[in-house]
């Protein structure tokens, strides 16, 4: 049977992936963990070129067909997750290349969204940073009750943000491509045309998975029909917003703020546009990062190990 002999562990960025998985169970195995991420092909051939497999932590690396090209010993590449858009499955497919997933622990990204919205809403980081500086009360938030949330996308995920927003007391609107009034209503919001949910949000969400019919989804003119007081949260993929004009809104006092996970480029750069945007509250791509994910991930992991070195792979990913 064939046997793993060097795994390299990918963007490690938290160094955690030692300790939160049972990575006892490979002490055959000799485990190389990097921190960083290198965008440079060149040095990630050179990085990579001993290992026959690697475990990438979602698409924080990429793994195009020109560099699984460059990589000859490896047998086996891991993504964390179910699916990953930024490995080539027909390059692993044509190299011989097992490509395996793991699973996932519930639905983290819920989290993180209300974190969000709630984070905005109620001005929390502004008045924190306040009261620490000696002043009390500078701000008034803005209650969710009776307001409107939309839904750009109304998956699984985009179904559970909505219940807690029936919690508390919101109107849900949801819109994406394939989306009926049937299962806008099952999942406990109403149908409505893409101009309208933009047009009547007052916290518009996203939702939706990247794909080239995805990309720049929200872009100059969707912003432009939201309300002045309207947040925006996306915890999708940045690509999904047209960045430039995002900003732009933000800067000129179109948009009233803006909740932001993820971005066209990651890790963004100190010199990120972004980062001095105003009216905004920025988190480094956590919606997935829980102990409780993380934990199911590694464990996911040792287990694609264990059954490529018996022949038999699981949760092989082929398209």
């Amino acid at each position: 049977m064939p046997q793993i002999k060097r795994l390299a562990i990918l963007d490690d960025y938290q160094d955690v992936t030692l300790r939160l998985g049972p990575w006892d169970r490979l002490s055959h195995v000799e485990k190389s963990v990097f921190r960083d991420t290198l965008a440079d092909q060149d040095a990630l051939v050179e990085r990579l070129r001993p290992f026959d497999a690697i475990l990438a932590m979602r698409e924080r690396t990429p793994f195009p067909a020109a560099l699984i090209e460059r990589l000859p010993n490896l047998r086996l590449l891991i993504t964390t997750g179910e699916r990953n858009r930024g490995i080539d499955v027909a390059a692993c497919a044509a190299r011989g290349v097992t490509f395996s997933g793991t699973p996932s622990f519930g639905a983290p990204t819920v989290d993180l969204t209300w974190g969000l919205i709630l984070a905005l809403a109620r001005r929390i980081p502004e008045q924190e940073a306040a009261m620490r500086a000696g002043r009390w009360q500078t701000a008034i938030g803005t209650g969710l009750e009776g307001k409107t949330l939309g839904l750009l996308g109304f998956g699984k995920l985009g179904r559970r943000v909505a219940a807690v927003g029936k919690a508390l007391g919101m109107e849900c609107i949801a819109w994406s491509q394939n989306l009926t009034e049937e299962a806008a209503a099952q999942g406990g919001a109403r149908r409505v045309e893409k101009e309208a949910l933009f047009r009547e949000a007052d916290v518009l969400t996203i939702h939706y998975i990247l794909s080239e019919r995805s990309r720049g989804l929200v872009g100059a003119a969707e912003l432009a029909t939201m309300k002045p007081s309207a947040l925006l949260v996306n915890t999708s993929r940045g690509p999904i917003v047209d960045q430039d004009a995002l900003i732009a809104a933000l800067r000129e006092g179109r948009l009233a703020g803006a909740g932001i996970d993820v971005y066209d480029v990651e890790p963004v750069t100190a010199d990120h546009p972004l980062l001095s945007a105003p009216n905004t509250v920025l988190t480094p791509h956590l919606g997935y990062c829980t102990e409780e994910n993380y934990r199911v991930y590694f464990e996911g992991a040792v287990k694609a190990i264990e059954a490529f070195e018996k022949g038999q792979p699981i949760r092989v990913i082929t398209g």
